[in-house]
């Protein structure tokens, strides 16, 4: 009997303390994706008053995708920024753990993410399933607002900020402003020859060219490694 009340009792601690924790962080991170959403539209009113009078193919386009997506288009690129529902805590090679802030108190690594994809705008307006999609950054928020981001170059924050910034609407600009950049940067390649060579007469027929010919722009998901290879 009195095992069962320590297991009853290790439930109720758990509840008490890391359950109601992610729920704190759960909340941070969706108010913090409720700014993000305003700071988008308020950048593509911005951007079109003072692109007015060029091709309104080139106009951005901002979409909400419902509680826990968004998109803007920028001429030929799409941003789609999608929150996860779920509370990550970090893998133990990270090195976020560390950092001081984390050591002093561990549960200050619990994050909420709020992740920043790049497609082409035309794999969304001519339904090219098989077209690629690429994570270009990812925003971790903790219980306190804190946050740091994780992204390809300019994008990437150093981990030995997290703890000293709280997360707020000029931050989010910043970095919306520097992805979309960022996408903007990188233009489509050729596929390999080799590649599309070969196509069957019910692709032909389907006139589905993503069937076989996978479209997507050169970024990558990983963070660290091929930075290297790009900064060569």
């Amino acid at each position: 009997m009195g095992n069962n009340d320590d297991t009853k009792k290790e439930i109720v601690n758990h509840l008490t303390q890391k359950a109601n924790l992610k729920q704190v962080v759960y909340d941070n991170t969706l108010e913090t994706f409720n700014i993000l959403k305003e700071v988008l539209q308020e950048i593509e009113s911005e951007c079109n008053i003072k692109l007015k009078g060029v091709d309104k193919r080139v106009l951005m386009d901002y979409k909400d995708r419902g509680k826990f997506e968004a998109q803007i288009k920028v001429a030929g690129d799409m941003l789609i920024f999608s929150m996860h529902s779920n509370i990550f805590e970090f893998d133990r090679n990270h090195g976020v753990w560390k950092t001081s802030y984390i050591q002093k108190d561990k549960l200050n690594s619990y994050c909420g993410i709020i992740n920043i994809y790049n497609f082409l705008a035309d794999s969304f307006k001519y339904n090219r399933v098989d077209d690629l999609g690429y994570l270009i950054s990812r925003i971790f928020v903790n219980k306190e607002k804190h946050y740091f981001v994780e992204g390809k170059r300019q994008l990437g924050f150093l981990y030995s900020n997290f703890g000293k910034d709280i997360i707020n609407k000029g931050t989010l600009q910043k970095i919306i402003e520097t992805a979309i950049l960022y996408a903007m940067e990188f233009d489509l390649l050729v596929p390999p020859y080799d590649n599309v060579k070969i196509a069957s007469v019910a692709q032909m027929n389907k006139k589905i060219q993503s069937s076989f010919l996978q479209t997507g722009k050169r970024l990558g998901f990983l963070f660290n490694s091929d930075d290297v290879t790009e900064k060569e």
